[in-house]
């Protein structure tokens, strides 16, 4: 495998860094407090294992059913994308909020390997996704879409 080593590693360590710092800020504000509650924060917590030959990562995506749940591989960046649309139907009672009609996640994550994209599988129980990704050695890479079974 590779060293990993890219001139742009470190830049890449603190754009991670950003994105899980500004995270855990929105989970703290009250955007219905300030008029927008279609704001309100959703995030999905992953984590990412190296296992020398594989990455394993594994995302809350809790309330979403399987084939709600998109996950992409595109160069070394993988999304996860989950979105939830709820019918509407007609309604006799006089609702003062609702907030069940859409509901979507999504998560980015830069790989430090090059992986094959033949060998991932991916898994979905219990609001938790878990994809193995087998690392390879770097080669022109494509973006594929990944069947969660």
């Amino acid at each position: 495998m590779t060293d990993g080593n890219t001139p742009f590693e470190g830049l890449e360590k603190q754009f991670e860094r950003l994105q899980r710092q500004f995270e855990d800020v929105t989970r703290t504000w009250n955007f219905d407090r300030f008029g927008f509650p279609e704001m309100e924060a959703a995030s999905m917590g992953i984590d990412l294992v190296d296992r020398g030959d594989e990455f394993v990562l594994t995302a809350d995506v809790p309330g979403f059913e399987r084939d709600e749940i998109d996950v992409r591989l595109s160069d070394s960046t993988l999304s996860i994308t989950a979105e939830h649309e709820e019918e509407m139907e007609e309604r006799e009672e006089l609702y003062l909020k609702s907030e069940r009609a859409h509901r979507a996640i999504s998560r980015s994550v830069r790989l430090p390997e090059s992986i094959d994209e033949d060998g991932i599988s991916a898994t979905y129980n219990n609001g938790v996704l878990t994809l193995t990704l087998p690392k390879v050695e770097p080669t022109e890479v494509g973006g594929n879409k990944i069947e969660v079974e």
